[in-house]
């Protein structure tokens, strides 16, 4: 489980691919620190474990599920990359609960400035997504825990704003209208939605399918 509050940027030292799956090798120092095997650190907001590490890098595998999920697949050698350690118990908790399971990615539509804030608006490559995107709720980009200042469902678009500190000390500083992101959707949002679907779904199955009062109470009559 992660926080969303970047601890540092890594940069990719090293990808060995084989087939859909690769191994990284990071570049860091704060995450670092106190690093183990095992030890699950979370890189452009997907969860990943630390199969070997030394002082000034560590390395993870990336299995095919997540290659194709994630825009890991686009990295290369000299990349910048977020990073954050899994959140411990009794720490500060400034962002909101992120497991580091990717939902989908999206692409970058624009980056506008508004005062001292950068708004960017995207674009999830899957518009099942912005079922789970609400308007100030909270959403993960590249791993980074923001909250959502604007949902566009006609042309199925999000868009959040950042501050001068996000921006400087993340990845999205290099980040431009095409580029893209990983996103995690609120995890809470996911499940409300998945039980309200069983629900839904075992009260069809009690009347025996779709029937006129099913489609009355829920505003399709």
């Amino acid at each position: 489980m992660f926080t969303g509050l970047i601890e540092e940027m890594g940069v990719l030292r090293s990808v060995q691919r084989r087939g859909e799956a690769m191994i990284l090798t990071i570049g860091a120092s704060r995450v670092l620190e106190d690093v183990k095997l095992g030890d699950s650190i979370s890189v452009n907001g997907v969860c990943l474990t630390v199969v070997e590490f030394d002082r000034n890098a560590f390395a993870v595998d990336v299995m095919p599920e997540t290659y194709r999920k994630t825009n890991l697949q686009s990295i290369r050698t000299g990349s910048p990359l977020n990073l954050e350690r899994a959140m411990m118990a009794g720490g500060r908790f400034g962002g909101h609960l992120v497991q580091g399971h990717v939902d989908g990615t999206g692409t970058i539509r624009g980056r506008e400035a508004e005062a001292n804030a950068v708004v960017f608006t995207i674009e999830p490559d899957e518009p099942d997504l912005l079922r789970h995107i609400v308007q100030q709720g909270s959403v993960t980009l590249d791993g980074i825990s923001l909250t959502i200042v604007d949902v566009d469902r006609e042309q199925a678009r999000f868009a959040v704003s950042i501050i001068p500190h996000t921006l400087r000390e993340t990845v999205l500083q290099n980040k431009n209208p095409g580029d893209s992101l990983n996103i995690e959707c609120d995890i809470l949002g996911k499940y409300v939605d998945h039980l309200l679907n069983l629900r839904e779904r075992g009260s069809n199955r009690k009347q025996g399918g779709l029937s006129e009062a099913f489609l009355r109470d829920n505003g399709f009559m």
